[in-house]
């Protein structure tokens, strides 16, 4: 019998690194790359450490939450209780007069770190815990951002620089021109790879549903792999059902979402091909598996929209998992400089981390340049 480990405290880290320069989506743009460390100490000297998000205006309430509204209710309690711990850092989500994504951010940091905490007890990697379908995973780069004189023969050139660096493939930004004109972005991608690399692409809610499907029939030829979150926030339901079934590409959607029911209504208004849920920004490992657990009894894939410290065990702990998402070293210097032990690129693969828990090894150095004071 497991003997119980009890959380002594919580300790944050939260970082902040310059991005070198500007990334544009559709209607946004990234200027910094942030996460927050979350440091769990348990009563038999383990401690669980993982990180989490990409919160930059809002980090310093995310770590005020953790601290000072979960960390009293999780003193005492053992590890091992995970769905009771959820259920205790799930409270500060009732607040209704706070963005509650803030919340449920505070509460992945807490999630990922026990369930990392639980590895390490058990000294299993958690992709095994959470089924063990595979230990390597296709892995595609998030790229094709917007950038001021940059033309069609250089996305051709990114995507040839993608496929060098060991990537199977790219998640390409559209949705921030006219549908034609991203097409055009989107075919100077493809003609520089061929066939045999994935290539997605992620509108990020940029467009009308008549300019998705219009986009589609611009690119019906490119054999675009999903098409994410075509359509804008405000109908995405209605609308996604109505572009998956007119533009003749798999939907993916899920992201903005921040719990299982959300995603749930995406599947039962019959949105999605692939829910692409962020356990990062939805309260952890706990929700994004049981979303998981809803997308095979709804024929979905699941994808994991980013952070693939996370989601490399998540998704290849499934049998619907899908790609493992990562970054250019320039729009995710974190990825690279904090993770000491990260795994290379290997013709299309990354092998998920075979150590306990998320099996991290975190740089303190890049660890102590760039903590938030």
């Amino acid at each position: 019998m497991v003997a119980p480990l009890k959380i002594e405290r919580i300790e944050c880290i939260p970082l902040c690194m310059p991005l070198p320069r500007t990334f544009r989506g559709s209607y946004y743009y990234m200027t910094h790359r942030c996460t927050i460390i979350t440091r769990i100490y348990t009563s038999g000297g383990i401690v669980g450490e993982v990180y989490n998000g990409d919160e930059f205006e809002t980090q310093a309430e995310v770590v005020k939450i953790i601290l000072d509204e979960i960390q009293p209710r999780l003193i005492g309690k053992d590890v091992f209780n995970i769905e009771g711990c959820w259920e205790e850092a799930r409270k500060p989500s009732y607040n209704i007069l706070r963005d509650r994504k803030l919340a449920m951010c505070a509460q992945a940091c807490i999630d990922s770190a026990i369930w990392d905490t639980v590895g390490k007890a058990l000294n299993v990697p958690l992709y095994k815990l959470w089924g063990g379908y595979r230990d390597r995973l296709p892995v595609i780069c998030i790229a094709g951002y917007y950038e001021e004189n940059k033309g069609l023969a250089d996305f051709g050139r990114e995507m040839e620089d993608i496929r060098a660096a060991g990537y199977g493939g790219c998640k390409f930004k559209v949705g921030g021109r006219t549908p034609k004109e991203d097409a055009e972005r989107v075919r100077a991608a493809r003609s520089a790879v061929g066939d045999d690399f994935v290539l997605c692409v992620d509108a990020n809610q940029g467009w009308s549903l008549r300019e998705a499907v219009e986009f589609s029939r611009h690119a019906r030829d490119l054999g675009i792999r999903w098409f994410e979150e075509p359509v804008r926030w405000y109908n995405d339901r209605l609308d996604l059902a109505a572009a998956r079934n007119q533009m003749g590409i798999p939907v993916t959607a899920g992201q903005s979402e921040i719990s299982r029911v959300g995603c749930r209504d995406l599947m039962m208004s019959g949105a999605i091909d692939v829910c692409n849920f962020d356990a990062s920004w939805g309260g952890g490992p706990t929700e994004w598996r049981r979303v998981a657990a809803l997308a095979q009894a709804f024929t979905c894939e699941m994808g994991h929209h980013e952070e693939p410290q996370i989601a490399a065990h998540l998704l290849s702990g499934v049998p619907n998992g899908t790609y493992l998402e990562t970054f250019h070293p320039d729009r995710d210097p974190l990825f690279y400089a904090l993770v000491a032990n990260r795994s290379k690129f290997d013709n299309g693969y990354y092998d998920v981390p075979a150590g306990p828990g998320f099996g991290l090894v975190l740089d303190e150095a890049t660890i102590k340049k760039y903590k938030v004071n």
